[in-house]
């Protein structure tokens, strides 16, 4: 008798998009639902996210019935969370407890123009090392203001692309050598497990210091690989942001196909 063997072959990891969406903003209450282009900008990033290869899903995450309800006209699959949360990843990290999957993607909810290869190239990190509980995006910084701005968060990295620090000022000191600074860009990738106790981990000196969330991993001893993207991010915060992006999108047709 004749036996044939068949290797086993692992199911690809699933992997969660989840968009966080508030209605209560400091600087732009509502931004969430301001029409883009005869949408609201929720809208755009759901779409935009919705195109990446990798996420199996993608899920909008709220505490505010008006974008619930909005999301749920558009198509979106929305959950209704905590009106409590301190952060976006604490809203993401409720969302996706009790969701089936292995990945989390945490997805600005106001980035109108994300671009979907980025988002797959932050999660495809995860999905090809296992060893790997978080990752997020660099880009290289090309407007000499930015190293200076303290709202540019700043990101240096090893050999390896792990994450040694973020902060607010320039990293690395410059001593007259023509070296790079790398801005960081802010979307996260998670193991669903380590996103599930990122809350509870201790905030330490250094996160309190530079008021980066991202900090608690790196001073929980966990490393962060950070991989370069020619993405640039920009999230719509201020009615201004609103209308740079506007301009953009008329020059470039950036909402093309989605």
């Amino acid at each position: 008798m004749l036996f044939l063997y068949v290797p086993l072959v692992s199911a690809p990891p699933s992997v969660l998009g989840v968009i966080p969406a508030r209605f209560l903003s400091s600087r732009f209450p509502g931004k969430a639902l301001v029409t883009l282009k005869n949408k609201p900008i929720l809208q755009h990033v759901w779409e935009k996210a919705s195109r990446a290869k990798t996420l199996t899903r993608v899920l909008i995450a709220t505490d505010d019935q008006r974008i619930f309800d909005a999301s749920l006209a558009f198509g979106a699959e929305v959950v209704m969370t905590s009106p409590h949360h301190l952060s976006g990843t604490d809203r993401v990290s409720e969302a996706a407890a009790n969701q089936d999957c292995d990945i989390i993607v945490n997805i600005q909810g106001d980035e109108p123009l994300i671009d979907p290869a980025a988002i797959d190239l932050a999660a495809q990190a995860l999905i090809d090392d296992p060893s790997l509980v978080m990752s997020t995006l660099k880009r290289r910084i090309d407007v000499p203001s930015e190293i200076t701005n303290p709202n540019c968060v700043k990101v240096v990295t090893g050999f390896s692309g792990d994450a040694i620090y973020f902060s607010r000022c320039p990293i690395p000191y410059n001593r007259g050598v023509n070296e790079a600074y790398f801005k960081h860009i802010g979307l996260y990738v998670y193991r669903k497990n380590f996103l599930l106790g990122y809350s509870a981990m201790p905030v330490g000196p250094l996160e309190r210091a530079e008021s980066l969330e991202q900090l608690r991993a790196l001073e929980n001893g966990h490393r962060i690989r950070v991989i370069e993207t020619q993405y640039e991010s920009l999230g719509v915060d201020t009615p201004e942001d609103l209308e740079r992006v506007n301009q953009l999108i008329s020059q470039g047709n950036l909402l093309q196909n989605g």
